[in-house]
């Protein structure tokens, strides 16, 4: 059988570089996208930041479609993201605002342009959402309109032309808080038994490239960790 493939945007941060590391230990050829390469992966594309966005999903889609050629990919995990707050009177308010679309909206476009041209009928692309942003976001407004806007681009992607190839699905899972070295910097008396293990996510997204347990497209799945046991609750659509 031939090697599996995935592609994980966002594969230095935290979950990302759990995932590569996961999918390399089960064999699968893995390609990170992220703004520096990750070491473990078979293959990197290394984004160009810029203020642009049509310049930078164009670099990312025209690198990738070298990278694959005719391969086509089990997966795309999009898993960039990042955190800000601020309410509405934040000085910082513009920024912020800024910077989680950057993280979050346009990775995920890219991601589902990318799932058009190169996933396989029957594939997976998952997207990262909130569980926060199911409801208003008042102290992290850029935070939860950004993370909003990839729950609305998932659900979108489940129609009828959406361009995803046949019996493929988008899944968003929406984390409450995950369990990433900087988050316990940043929260040092947290109860990090209600914090979600990285590696949970990663075993989850096998599970579902592989057919175990995979929900519908479109499905928002918030991934809640309660006294160390985590579990997917499918949200209501919006």
């Amino acid at each position: 059988m031939a090697a599996r493939r995935v592609l994980v945007y966002g594969g230095r941060g935290a979950l990302g570089s759990q995932c590569v590391r996961y999918f390399k230990s089960k064999n699968w050829w893995v390609a990170s996208i992220d703004l520096a390469e990750n070491a473990d992966a078979s293959a990197n594309v290394v984004v160009k930041a810029t203020d642009s966005f049509p310049e930078q999903a164009e670099q990312v889609t025209a690198e990738v479609g070298k990278l694959l050629g005719e391969e086509k990919v089990d997966a795309i995990l999009c898993v960039a993201g990042g955190w800000a707050g601020g309410s509405a009177k934040a000085k910082s308010l513009y920024k912020n605002c800024d910077l989680m679309w950057k993280q979050s909206v346009w990775t995920s476009t890219i991601s589902s342009h990318l799932a058009a041209k190169h996933l396989k009928e029957g594939g997976l692309l998952t997207l990262t959402g909130a569980q926060a942003a199911l409801s208003g976001t008042p102290g992290m407004i850029a935070y939860g309109m950004a993370k909003g806007a990839v729950h609305q681009l998932c659900q979108s992607l489940a129609g009828a032309n959406s361009g995803l190839p046949s019996g493929s699905a988008a899944v968003a899972i929406l984390p409450v808080t995950l369990d990433t070295p900087a988050n316990r910097k940043s929260m040092p008396d947290a109860d990090f038994s209600s914090w979600t293990p990285l590696d949970f996510i990663a075993e989850t997204f096998y599970d579902w490239i592989t057919g175990k347990d995979r929900p519908s497209s479109g499905s928002l799945i918030q991934v809640i960790t309660t006294g160390g046991k985590t579990e997917l609750v499918s949200a209501a659509h919006l």
